[in-house]
Order: C-alpha cells, then sequence, then structure tokens
C-alpha cells in the first residue's frame, strides 16, 4: 500500500502540499470506485468512513479506508462486494488511484513535473538554467500523452466493468438454521433444492477429481437422469460412460462417428439404455447400451450436410430428439418409426440458409424449440405451426438491439431454456452472454447480460447452474469457468479450468450441488462445494480486462481473421472431399433415413467457416 500510504515520491519544495492534494485525491477515487462498481456502496458503516475525514491523520484514514474494502469484498453471505480482490488492492488500486491523480487537473504530480523542469518558467527569474533541446521537451510531452491516454482507456474500462449489473438480493438460505428445521422434519422436501442454489455453496465451489480416459479433447458432457452416470464424448472418437462419484470409467466404446463427436445424450425413461450421438461428420447416430455395461450396436438415424453440433432432447419421451446441423437443417427424430428422420424446418434468413450450432426445447412447452447459429438471432419454433410461407415458420426472434444491424459477423454459439421455460440465454462469439424473456413478444431486447469471459477460439457452451435456475455458468478461452448471479449479472465465483487454455463444456449435476466441466484438455474435472471459504474472486478484475482489451483488438483485426477462416474452410473441404464421397456410397443398420440425401438440404450452407469445438473459428 505504498502509494495508498502517500509514500511515494514526491517534488522537492513542495511536499506537504502534495501530500495534502494526495489525501484528498484519494478520497475522490474512492467515491469514483464506488460509482463505477454500485455495490460497494453498501460499506460497513462501522468504519467511520466520510466522517471528518479530512481532519484525522493520514495514517488514521488510511487505515480506516483499509478496513472498508475490506468488508466490502468479504463473501459472508451479505453478498455485497466488489470485484476489486483482497490481495491486489495494495498494489494494483493504489497504482491505478495513482495514475488517476496523475491525469486529474488540480495539485496532480504532473503539474509539479512541470513547474519543476528546467527551462519550463517554474523555477522563477535566474535565466541561468540550460534550457532541454525541443526534442527532449517532445518526447516528454508524447510520454505524458501515453500516460493520459492509458488512464482514460482505464477509466473506460472500469465504467464498462460497472455497467449493466444490479444489487444482489440478500441471501435466501443459511445452512444452521436450514439444518435445524430439516432435522425436526420442517421444510425437508425443499432442503436440496434450496442448498443446490444456494450463493454461499457456489461461492465454495472447487476442484474435487478428474475423469481421465480419453486421448482427445472432451466436447460433450450429459448426466443421465438420476444423476449416477455421466457420459461423454471426445475428439478421440469414443464415448465413456463414468460412474462418476468412484472416479472410474463403466463402458467405453467407438460411436461410429468418422469425426469430432460433438454430443452424447441419456435419452430421458430409457433406463439408460439409449444414448444419442453427434458429430462434425454430420451423422446423427444411436447406440444401444446393455445392462451388463457394454455397448450393444450404434446406427445411424440422419445425416446432415454438414457439421451436427447440438441434439434436443425432448423431456416427456423416450424415443424422439431433435438435432440441428450447419446445414441449416431441424431434423425431429422418432426412433419408433422405421425411418426415424423428419424434416421439420430449413432455417432462412430471407433467402439465405442459416447453418446451426445450438438447439434446445422449451421444458414447459415442449412443441416449442429454439436454436441459434451463424447470425445474430434467436429463433422459437413451435412445431405445430411450422409455415415455410409465413416468415419462414419463425413463431418469434430475439436479438440485442445493438446487434441487429451490426456489421460484425456475430454468431450464437448455444442457447439454452431455464428451468420453467420462461427465459432464453445466448452465448454469443466474441460478444457476451445475454439473458432474454421468451413470453416477450418478436424482437423484445435482451432482459440481462453478463460480461467479462472470452468466447472466440471455440465453440462454447452456456448453461443455467441451479434448480430454479439462478446462476449463470460458461467457460471462456482464459480457462477459466464463469459463474453469474442471475439477477444481478454480478460475477459470485471464477475458477481456472482447463490448462489447455479453453473450457467448452459444463454440466451442472441434476440434483446435487456439483458441477461437470470440459474443453481442451483431455479429462473432465469434477467441481463441488466443499472450501472452507468463500471465493475471494482473485485474479478475476484483470483477466475481465485482458479478455475485453484481447476481444476489441481482434474486432479491429476483422478483416484478417475473414481470410484465417477462408484459409481454414478450403483445407478442410480438401481433407474432407474424398471420405464424405466414400460415406454417401455407405450402408448400414443405421442407414434407414433417406433425408441426408434430399436436395433441399444442398453444400450451399456448407461454405463457411466449421466452428469445431477445438479448433480457432
Amino acid at each position: 500500500m505504498a502509494d495508498a500510504e502517500g509514500k511515494s515520491s514526491v517534488p522537492s519544495g513542495g511536499a506537504e502540499d502534495q501530500d495534502s492534494a494526495e489525501g484528498r485525491g484519494g478520497e475522490g477515487d474512492s467515491a469514483a470506485e464506488v460509482q463505477a462498481f454500485p455495490d460497494t456502496a453498501d460499506s460497513n458503516p462501522a468504519t467511520g468512513s466520510g466522517e471528518g475525514g479530512e481532519d484525522r491523520p493520514m495514517a488514521e484514514a488510511e487505515g480506516n479506508k483499509e478496513d472498508e474494502e475490506e468488508d466490502t469484498d468479504s463473501m459472508d453471505g451479505s453478498g455485497l462486494y466488489s470485484l476489486t480482490e483482497e490481495g491486489e488492492q495494495g498494489s494494483e488500486e493504489g497504482g491505478r488511484r495513482e495514475r488517476v491523480k496523475e491525469a486529474g487537473s488540480g495539485g496532480t504530480k504532473r503539474t509539479a513535473r512541470k513547474r519543476n523542469r528546467p527551462g519550463s518558467g517554474g523555477g522563477g527569474g535566474g535565466g541561468g538554467t540550460a534550457r532541454p533541446s525541443s526534442s527532449s521537451e517532445e518526447d516528454e510531452n508524447d510520454e505524458e500523452d501515453e500516460e493520459l491516454e492509458e488512464d482514460q482507456d482505464e477509466q473506460a474500462m472500469e465504467e464498462w466493468l460497472g455497467t449493466e449489473v444490479h444489487e444482489m438480493s440478500v441471501p435466501g438460505w443459511c445452512a444452521v438454521p436450514s439444518l435445524r428445521a430439516r432435522e425436526i422434519g420442517w421444510g425437508a422436501r425443499q432442503f436440496v433444492r434450496r442448498v443446490c442454489g444456494a450463493r454461499g455453496l457456489v461461492q465454495r465451489l472447487e476442484l474435487q477429481g478428474r475423469l481421465e480416459r480419453h486421448t482427445g479433447c472432451v466436447n460433450t458432457l450429459h448426466f443421465n437422469p438420476s444423476g449416477t452416470r455421466l457420459a461423454s464424448g471426445s475428439d478421440d472418437l469414443r464415448v465413456v460412460i463414468w460412474d462418476w462419484a468412484q472416479l472410474r470409467a463403466e463402458l467405453e466404446f467407438d460411436s461410429g462417428h468418422k469425426s469430432n463427436v460433438f454430443q452424447a445424450k441419456f435419452l430421458p425413461h430409457s433406463g439408460d439404455s439409449t444414448l444419442a450421438m453427434c458429430a462434425r461428420d454430420g451423422q446423427i447416430r444411436v447406440a444401444e447400451l446393455s445392462a451388463t455395461q457394454r455397448c450393444k450396436n450404434t446406427k445411424r438415424v440422419a445425416q446432415h450436410k454438414g457439421a451436427a453440433h447440438k441434439l434436443a432432447l425432448d423431456p416427456d419421451s423416450r424415443c424422439s430428439f431433435l438435432s440441428a446441423g450447419e446445414d441449416a437443417v431441424v431434423f425431429g427424430i422418432d426412433l419408433c418409426l422405421d425411418r426415424p428422420a423428419n424434416k421439420l424446418v430449413v432455417v432462412k434468413e430471407g433467402d439465405k440458409k442459416v447453418g446451426l450450432y445450438t438447439i434446445f426445447v422449451n421444458p414447459a412447452n415442449t412443441h416449442q424449440f429454439a436454436v441459434g447459429g451463424r447470425d445474430q438471432y434467436v429463433r422459437i419454433y413451435d412445431r405445430r405451426k411450422i409455415n415455410e410461407n409465413n416468415n419462414n415458420g419463425v413463431l418469434k426472434k430475439f436479438c440485442p438491439s445493438h446487434l441487429v444491424n451490426s456489421e460484425s459477423k456475430t454468431n450464437i454459439t448455444c442457447l439454452v431454456y431455464s428451468h420453467d421455460g420462461t427465459e432464453l440465454l445466448a452465448s454469443y462469439n466474441d460478444e457476451d452472454i445475454y439473458l432474454f424473456d421468451s413470453n416477450h413478444s418478436d424482437g423484445a431486447d435482451y432482459h440481462r447480460r453478463y460480461k467479462g469471459h472470452r468466447n472466440n477460439a471455440t465453440v462454447k457452451g452456456v448453461n443455467f447452474y441451479g434448480p430454479r435456475s439462478e446462476f449463470v455458468v460458461s467457460g471462456s478461452d482464459c480457462g477459466h469457468i464463469y459463474l453469474w448471479d442471475k439477477n444481478s449479472a454480478r460475477i459470485v465465483q471464477f475458477m481456472e479450468g482447463d490448462r489447455g487454455g479453453v473450457v467448452n463444456c459444463l454440466e451442472p449435476h441434476p440434483h446435487l450441488p456439483g458441477l461437470a466441466t470440459s474443453g481442451l484438455d483431455h479429462d473432465v474435472k469434477l467441481w463441488a462445494p466443499t472450501a472452507e471459504t468463500p471465493t475471494s474472486l482473485k485474479g478475476l478484475k484483470e483477466v475481465m480486462k485482458k479478455n475485453k482489451r484481447e476481444r476489441d483488438e481482434d474486432s479491429v483485426r476483422h478483416g484478417d481473421q475473414y481470410d484465417t477462416q477462408l484459409l481454414w474452410f478450403l483445407m478442410r473441404h480438401m481433407r474432407n472431399r474424398r471420405p464424405q464421397r466414400a460415406r454417401r456410397g455407405e450402408g448400414g443398420e443405421g442407414d434407414t433415413d433417406e433425408s441426408w440425401s434430399s436436395p433441399d438440404s444442398s453444400d450451399e450452407e456448407d461454405g463457411g467457416p466449421d466452428h469445431v469445438q477445438c479448433m480457432s473459428s
């Protein structure tokens, strides 16, 4: 806290005035910080801040200031804290305050340096001091301009971090009263739900274990309905069924896919005997599992002309689900039919097809589903009302207002419904995460915005966490896992995920306060609320700023990025040309659906970069 204690160097001849100016500057900067982060306004009144602060000795004033910051950063259940980390207050905040004071308009160090500079006229009338060369003056002026520009950038970054966030509510769950009530039989049915959605436990999540079996990036995770088993799929083309509690693999089998496995999901009400899969090769396959921990067979039930990234399960059906592909086609698949796949819709914007990366069924109204892909729109369809002659069959569309006419080629990498279907969460590539009210009318703007992560290098997932969708969870290019409080849009947990640098998949346990994640590393990580103390969010602020700066820099280099994407597409097309021809001649048990060769699903939409899970887009 060298800067905060006034020990930094000052020009000779004005030490007392400078110390006084610095003391007042520190108080002003503290007020600016509270304005940028409204949650720090509810500081502990016991600190005595603001009562006669100018008349108190400097050491006492600074000591109370440190106590106040420590209170506002605490995570003891009050929920009112700033993004400033305890370990960085002395160096990072002190340095920032010093820079802001230097950039100020009155009584600053920069002004003092100008007055005392030889030949500046501030030394008084002797005229005998040698005047420095003009080039030296220009260099000093350039340095000052650069410092001022850095201060302005820092201030703009602080303002960006503090906007569109709200005050967090008082925690709704307290451990001791809740445990006591359960012991005497009060609220036993609500106990698990309240525990899983408790902010205090989310703030105590830490790495519990690793599941190691795959030899490639792990692109998909899915718990069975009871939560006893976890399925994972990888670039190694294999699927593993885990007894995650024992950290061991129960079953491992070849998926039958020819390229990266993107998703593998247990069908509900099937007794964990049926697993649906999709992959970069565009195939939709189904694996039949036996009770003796072996895979009977896998068969193809549909074929997209382009990668198929996501499947959407019908929570009420054991044999039907949806798939979406980069050929813009949505298939409805019913395993009870001889020809399982039925083409529901080809997603278009005007006359142009929109390749799809994500699809999700509304859990409260299973006739409705939402899709997202290679443009900025979330589209909602109703299977009973799809009429391509009427708005291309779209029931309603959502998009953040500032992205409607954006020139940047924004994509939606993942979207999910909340537990009751009233909200839709969408993650945009190299943009932020947005929450929409699914009951709003067509064209409504977003309701909440979640910032700080980076979604550029791979196809990022996003998810709700908690039985009532209390939190939002996402991975990031920086290798960290972020959890936001849904209502306030404030980050409540920040964990280091994959060493490989990118976290893609985040799967909350259906009944317990835990989480499974995966990414570029070849293992699956399990998280549980076992930490003795809540998180301090150490390092969060600097990582958020770094992500924002890199995103802004990449947006400036958009033209170069497009050239890279075009080169990647050409290489991929040449590499896959022969295998695709060979696959078209395949036959087999699963080739019961002929819609994959329909002329309506042409190769035209495969003319963009293939956003695979483990490669840069």
